[in-house]
This record gives structure tokens, C-alpha cells and sequence, in this order.
């Protein structure tokens, strides 16, 4: 698979994804294309129907920390109440898998690191021992991935920034027009220290778009402004290839179910005692009304259309290392002033989306707490009326 991000945190990067090449893709038939579609209608050769498919979006800034050696367990973030069956559609979006250095800023891509998390997704998915494995050849005397349930359709990173998108093996036939499309907001308005991974495809006729993104950081009063220029500025330069045909949708806001999902970093603006008190009390509905994101939106300053799901879980940042405790909450411990704050969020925008859970996981990896939101999503198909035959 063509896996390159470019060495430079450049304003946009956008790759139509060969299928063939494509990770753990097999190839597929082609859609038929508008004059061809067109007359199979108008012959009455195929119909439209419905179909529901259940996706699984979910967010986590892992804060740096590589996954341990030989083991963690995800299965609790990916299998929430053990869902059987299991979603259909996995999108995973990570920030932070590396230490977001000079260096690692520079280099933009880390394939060990985003082995470890694909190995230990698909280990998760498809039921296998959840330990990190990286030699191939030790996967195939295991038993290969011949029976596996779950495949990754693609996974791509920007520095911190990764996406892994997995699919059930019986959909993948189903998937078109794969491609990807990175945008640098971080250092200099363009290096990709902050920015978006956005994918797209077609499940039978109706198109999904996902974005993976890490905004602007900051606690200060008006760094919520640098957050929506930030999606202002993502909206705005992703774009996707249109394609072997001119009707293609290009833009992210063009596409039939839209999920955004990422560490966008906005925060409470209350003064941190307030907050830290609130957040002891569990008082979710009074804190809310102060959360940045919440006001931004009802202000219609920054994703106007767009929708979230209802907050009835704690804050899902930030938190001591490998504690239970949030920053400023432990006096024996030094504190760098920053208040807990929804920062991991999931939000759709589009017709045919219903969320059906929107929560926050107990991982105590990093300094975030992961967050995932189950959906169901319609989708268009093309069906051969009875007696058909090809």
C-alpha cells in the first residue's frame, strides 16, 4: 500500500486509496458508472432498498505512551457491554502516538508505533489474544488471518495523528473510492503537529466521511477562537481526488454521513477551583453550560449544522499518569494548572446518522480517557428485482 505522508507538515495531502493495495483489501467490482446506472434503472433491472449498518467511532489521545511490550487490553474500549453482534464499521482515531517533538514533527510517520496499534486493534476485533505482534511470520503459523472477522480497510498517520479504519469481512466487497486526505495546522498554520486525517469510501451507494483531527491547545480565554479556525481551516483544505468520474464528492461537508472525532481540545471556562469542585459533585449539566465547544456551537461560530450527543459521563481530561485522579486534585503532587475538560469529542453531521451510545472508557494509559459512540447508519443499496439473474 502507498503509505507515505510527506516529510513536510504541508497544507494538504490527499491520496486515492487503490484497493488492491489497500490493507487487508481484497479487490472488488466496480460501481457502475452514471450512464451505465442510469439504464439499468430505466430498464427497471434494479431496485433501491435499505440497509442498516451499525458503526463504531471512538477517540483516544494516548498521550505519547506507546502500547506496553506484550499486552493491553483494549477489548473493554472496542466491545462495549460485549455488543454481539459487533459493530460493522470500526473507525478508530488516535492522537498523540508519539511524543510530539521536533523531531517526530519533522519525520511525520512512525510505522512501528502504528504497527503496535494494528496489530493490537485486530487482535481486539477478531478475538485473538490481545498482545502486540509484529513478525508476520508468526501471525501466519498461528493461523493466518484466513478466518478473520475484521479487516483494516486503511490506516494512515500524520505525526500524532492516526486513523485505523476496520471493516467486517463480509462489507469489504461493499467499500469503493477509498482515499485519504491529511491537513497541517500545527507549527507555522502547516506542520502536522496539529491538523486532521480524513477518509472516505462508498458502502454500496451511499458515501461516509470520517475525520480524525488534534486542535489547537490552550487553556487562555480565546484559544476556543484558534480551535475553530482550526476546523474552519480543515473543512476548508481537505479534499479528496474526484475520481474516475466528475460527479465525485471532493469536500468532507459533500458526503452522505459525516463522523468527526479527535481530541478538539476545548475546555470549561470557569476559573480551575470552580471546576475541579463541580467535577467532584458530578455536576455534568452545570459544567456543560460552560464548556467551550457546547457555546461555540449555539453561538453558530464554529460546526454550524452539526451534531452531539447528550454528556452524562466525567470530563475525559486530564488526568495524573497511570492515576485516577485529574490534575490540581492532589495536593502532594505538582500541578501545571490545567482544569478537567471535555477535550475528546464526537460530533456527525448528515442525514441517516442515529447515535445510540456516547461515552467514555477507564483506561489509565495516558493523561486523556478514551471516548466512543456507537451509531447506526442507513445505507443506500442497489438490488436485483426477483427473477434477475446475472
Amino acid at each position: 500500500m502507498a503509505d507515505k505522508i510527506p516529510r513536510y507538515g504541508i497544507n494538504n495531502f490527499m491520496e486515492d486509496i487503490n484497493t488492491e493495495d489497500s490493507m487487508e483489501m481484497e479487490a472488488t467490482t466496480e460501481r457502475p458508472n452514471n450512464n451505465q446506472a442510469n439504464m439499468i434503472s430505466n430498464s427497471n433491472i434494479i431496485s433501491t432498498a435499505q440497509n442498516t449498518y451499525q458503526i463504531f467511532a471512538g477517540s483516544w489521545n494516548v498521550g505519547g505512551v506507546s502500547p506496553p511490550e506484550y499486552y493491553l487490553d483494549i477489548q473493554g474500549w472496542l466491545r462495549p457491554n460485549n455488543i454481539n453482534p459487533p459493530a460493522n464499521i470500526y473507525v478508530l482515531g488516535f492522537q498523540e502516538i508519539v511524543p510530539l517533538n521536533v523531531g517526530n514533527v519533522v519525520r511525520s510517520e512512525n510505522r512501528k508505533v502504528c504497527e503496535k496499534w494494528n496489530s493490537l486493534i485486530g487482535a481486539a476485533l477478531n478475538d485473538k489474544k490481545n498482545k502486540i505482534t509484529e513478525d508476520k511470520e508468526e501471525e501466519e503459523e498461528e493461523g493466518g488471518d484466513d478466518e478473520e472477522d475484521f479487516r483494516c480497510i486503511i490506516s494512515r498517520q500524520m505525526v500524532g495523528i492516526f486513523i485505523s479504519v476496520w471493516v467486517s469481512s463480509d462489507l469489504c466487497q461493499y467499500i469503493r473510492h477509498l482515499s485519504v486526505s491529511c491537513v497541517g495546522c500545527g507549527i507555522m498554520g502547516c506542520l502536522g503537529n496539529k491538523g486532521s486525517v480524513s477518509v472516505r469510501f462508498w458502502l454500496h451507494e451511499t458515501s461516509f466521511c470520517f475525520v480524525c483531527s488534534h486542535l489547537a491547545s490552550g487553556g487562555k480565554k480565546g484559544d476556543e477562537r484558534r480551535r475553530n479556525a482550526d476546523v474552519a481551516e480543515i473543512l476548508s483544505r481537505t479534499t479528496f481526488p474526484a475520481g474516475p468520474f466528475t460527479n465525485f464528492s471532493t469536500k468532507i461537508l459533500d458526503y452522505d454521513r459525516v463522523i468527526w472525532l479527535g481530541d478538539l481540545n476545548y475546555r470549561i471556562c470557569l476559573p480551575d477551583a470552580t471546576t475541579q469542585y463541580l467535577v467532584e459533585k458530578q455536576k455534568w449539566n452545570l459544567l456543560l453550560e460552560y464548556d467551550q465547544l457546547k457555546v461555540e456551537l449555539m453561538e453558530g461560530r464554529v460546526f454550524e449544522g452539526w451534531h452531539e450527543g447528550l454528556i452524562n459521563f466525567a470530563p475525559s481530561y486530564k488526568y495524573y499518569p497511570n492515576s485516577g485522579l485529574y490534575f490540581g486534585c492532589d495536593q502532594k503532587r505538582k500541578y501545571k494548572g490545567r482544569a478537567p475538560a471535555w477535550c475528546d469529542r464526537i460530533l456527525w453531521f448528515g442525514k441517516g446518522l442515529e447515535q445510540k451510545q456516547y461515552e467514555r472508557v477507564e483506561s489509565r494509559l495516558s493523561d486523556h480517557r478514551p471516548v466512543r459512540a456507537i451509531f447506526m447508519a442507513e445505507t443506500e443499496v442497489l438490488r436485483a428485482p426477483k427473477g434477475i439473474h446475472s
